[in-house]
């Protein structure tokens, strides 16, 4: 198997991994809204936009989820993935710098994780989505050479 075809399936396996991550976290917030709007309302800096973050959020998950799925979209969800996962890895190194309160507003078990965990899970997936975006990035310009050829 060349490594274009082994590139091709782990982004497969990333684009599923991302979307599992997505749809849990998503879901999870969903089903515990008022605890993650109110979790939102105790950071100083977000408490005006709580009511607007907490629905937005998840739907946005849930958006980049499905997107994953569609070959035309699926570069552009994996950028959303990567900047997504960016903003929420800043916004944990802002609070533990700034703030004495320090709330997590994650879905599900990914609550239960400690900061630093939390921080390497959320690089870790933006490795994923990262590599995901140059291999693919990498066949597209592969096919694009092969047509013109």
């Amino acid at each position: 198997m060349s490594n274009q075809g082994i590139h091709s399936k782990l982004v497969t396996l990333f684009s599923l991994l991302l979307t599992l991550l997505f749809a849990y976290t998503a879901v999870s917030k969903l089903i515990e809204l008022d605890t993650f709007q109110w979790r939102l309302e105790r950071i100083p800096f977000i408490a005006p936009y709580a009511s607007l973050i907490s629905w937005s959020v998840p739907f946005l998950e849930l958006i980049i989820a499905g997107l994953l799925w569609l070959p035309r979209y699926k570069i552009m969800a994996l950028y959303a993935s990567f900047m997504l996962l960016g903003i929420f890895t800043l916004y944990i190194v802002l609070v533990l710098k700034f703030s004495d309160s320090i709330p997590c507003s994650c879905g599900g078990v990914i609550s239960a994780l400690g900061w630093t965990d939390h921080i390497l899970l959320n690089v870790s997936f933006m490795v994923l989505a990262l590599l995901g975006i140059l291999w693919s990035k990498k066949k597209y310009n592969t096919q694009t050479h092969q047509n013109t050829t």
